[in-house]
């Protein structure tokens, strides 16, 4: 697996001494990790955190768990028991004792970094699904937990893990990687998007989708292109994959034209350059459907190095260019949070990441979703004023890009145009904020060694 780290696991793990696993965020994600997770041998999950505790027992009973599990009145009776504590104090589950490894999936990147931070501290392996705190500083995160010879993990089941599984296969074999990324559905009208129009775009009504646990700021976020920038900066701080100068350009494409489509432009593709990232889109600009889409897939494009290889694509239908030089594997869906466990018990056991940031190679820049005033709050990510762009390191560093995870609850200085990046000089920030230094550390160390 891409990025494995060779530090300490648990060892000897098994029914008399389970992977003791915690969760912050009782969403969809989450939600779907606890499905499984209850059905698992040798994995415990000690407790369960949320906002609300409410609606963490909602997720357990959708989940299915009978509540009888999920009675446990503290950690040290969790512990004991065998049974599962609910809790609206992250913090706490972050110090329970016997608690090997912390699954962060609250989405919300601020958040998501403090207890982080807390979890290295502890010496809590952690896996990352919160991968809006990945992206604004994961990879200081990862150096830290390094350090401290614990695991930071991306999320297996999650697109960018999934991505980064297919990179490390592709280089172990000793191909080329051209490009690699994931399916979506995507327009170029989704940018403007807001929570009151999510569910029209992806065709389905309010009641429906709140049936399912279905966050609309959440689901926004993948329809206007934020998640997109967002997962695909994963894969680039994972992986050395280095964005394209425009970032993401949703090309329609399915299955069979991957090989066209994600090859470089000067020999008939859509990329820039090789060894990059890209998401496809599984509908045209005018909203037709692409055949053989990928939509809930992921895909890395390679390179054949010599006639024989290429030929040895063709007789074992792979699909290929016309030239038969650029091929594609693929893998058509996930299963999110159903998935996770993999991350969870690779952690806790054999102490290795399914994926993790080693380098600051992209960023996400806010920008603008309409036009803004000066004096209105940008509400963040899948909101009603910013989306995120994907974009180089260098170039958001360079140029002082405000990162789409700082997008939260800050000021504008003054008027911003409709489809502009927003500046860090735009905005009122708290130059005191723990989050913004450590997130300036980062630009400073790590984008001078890339």
């Amino acid at each position: 697996m891409q990025n494995a780290r060779n530090l300490p696991g648990r060892g000897g793990a098994g029914p008399d001494q389970p992977v003791r696993v915690g969760l912050i965020g009782a969403g969809k994600f989450g939600t779907m990790f606890l499905a499984q997770a209850r059905r698992i041998p040798g994995l415990h999950v000690l407790g369960v955190a949320d906002l609300s505790i409410d609606r963490a027992r909602e997720a357990l009973a959708r989940a299915e768990w009978p509540p009888s599990q999920f009675a446990a009145t503290d950690f040290d009776n969790a512990l004991k028991s065998g049974g599962t504590h609910l809790t609206d104090d992250a913090e706490s589950l972050i110090g329970a004792r016997g608690l090997d490894v912390l699954v962060e999936a609250t989405g919300n990147p601020l958040a998501g970094i403090r207890y982080a931070l807390n979890a290295i501290r502890e010496g809590r392996h952690l896996v990352m699904v919160n991968v809006e705190a990945d992206v604004l500083a994961g990879p200081a995160l990862a150096q830290r937990a390094e350090s401290a010879g614990i695991v930071y993990s991306l999320a297996y089941g999650d697109q960018p893990a999934l991505i980064c599984e297919l990179v490390d296969w592709a280089r172990t074999n000793g191909f080329g990687v051209v490009c690699a990324g994931k399916g979506t559905k995507h327009r170029p009208v989704y940018h403007t998007s807001t929570p009151d129009t999510v569910w029209d775009h992806y065709g389905i009504d309010a009641e429906t989708a709140a049936r399912g646990g279905m966050n609309p700021r959440m689901f926004n976020s993948f329809l206007d292109g934020t998640k997109s920038a967002i997962e695909m900066a994963a894969v680039s701080n994972a992986t050395g994959l280095e964005p394209q100068p425009e970032g993401l350009n949703f090309p329609p494409c399915g299955i069979d034209r991957l090989p066209d489509v994600c090859r470089p432009r000067d020999e008939g593709g859509r990329l820039s350059h090789k060894g990059t990232v890209e998401v496809v889109s599984c509908v045209h600009p005018d909203g037709a459907a692409v055949e053989q889409h990928l939509r809930w897939g992921v895909y890395v494009t390679i390179e054949g190095s010599g006639d024989y290889i290429r030929r040895c694509f063709t007789e074992y239908g792979l699909p290929t260019d016309a030239s038969g030089r650029y091929t594609a594997v693929y893998r058509p869906y996930h299963l999110v949070g159903m998935e996770l466990a993999t991350s969870v018990m690779r952690a806790g056991i054999h102490g290795e990441a399914t994926g993790a940031p080693n380098a600051f190679v992209a960023d996400v820049a806010a920008t603008a979703k309409r036009d803004l005033a000066a004096g209105e709050t940008l509400d963040g990510e899948g909101g009603y004023r910013v989306y995120g762009k994907l974009m180089p390191a260098a170039s958001a560093v360079r140029d002082g890009i405000l990162p789409v995870g700082l997008a939260h609850q800050i000021r504008l200085k003054r008027r911003i145009a409709a489809g502009r990046q927003i500046h860090r000089t735009d905005v009122e920030l708290d130059e005191d904020s723990d989050i913004l230094r450590l997130r300036k550390e980062m630009e400073r160390t790590l984008s001078d060694a890339a």
